[in-house]
């Protein structure tokens, strides 16, 4: 049974766990309390995962999730996804993160800026321009007519690939939009934000959002 971290056990972090225990993956998640004190949150909210601390959850993990809010990427100790493919699930919410300045000023996207902070990783970009809500509302065999699309980004292409395979095993039609700075076309604000297109329209959107990302910059 592949292994999936997930950083984070929230709302985002939770339902991704459930989607990703009945596509039949062997899930742990932790938070930033001590896994016993996220237990129960676990148990009710995503039952066949495992609570652990970040550490033992990252230990032969084919994919890391981070889940977490942006603010508190900084905290993590970055060292423990050395060697790890990672998904950035994360969006830039002032709100709830503030006003930081760097990634105010990120024209290559935020994901950008989190692969330079853990250069030993390789960072792959999705699953942040869907609602949690919707990855269980929205995911459907292979080949259902209102199957909808996901995209995946990164410069390392056999991560890239992975993270395709696990779209695909959760229930969506998997679209590799090409390196990571193109992940700016999934950021708040896009066309593809938030919204269920089939992959064809996925695809036509993608192309129509790194075309204007290239004239505005």
């Amino acid at each position: 049974m592949t292994k999936i971290a997930i950083l984070g056990a929230g709302k985002v972090g939770t339902s991704l766990a459930r989607v990703a225990v009945e596509a039949g993956y062997q899930v742990d998640i932790a938070g930033s309390a001590d896994p016993d004190r996220i237990a129960l949150i676990v148990d009710v909210l995503a039952p066949g995962a495992r609570p652990v601390a970040a550490a033992d959850a990252v230990v032969d993990a084919e994919l890391v999730v981070l889940a977490l809010p942006l603010h508190k990427f900084g905290h993590l100790d970055t060292g423990l996804l050395d060697g790890r493919v990672v998904l950035d699930i994360m969006n830039y919410w002032t709100p709830i993160d503030g006003e930081i300045t760097e990634f105010d000023d990120a024209p290559e996207g935020t994901s950008v800026l989190v692969q330079r902070a853990i250069p030993g990783a390789w960072v792959v970009k999705t699953l942040n321009h869907i609602g949690y809500h919707e990855l269980e509302e929205q995911r459907r065999p292979a080949g259902s007519p209102d199957r909808i699309a996901l995209g995946a980004v990164g410069d390392d292409r056999a991560a890239v690939a992975q993270v395709l395979e696990f779209l695909e095993r959760i229930g969506f039609d998997a679209i590799d939009g090409g390196p990571l700075a193109n992940g700016v076309a999934f950021q708040p604000g896009s066309a593809l934000f938030g919204a269920p297109y089939s992959a064809d329209r996925f695809r036509g959107l993608l192309a129509a959002e790194l075309d204007r990302a290239q004239i505005a910059a």
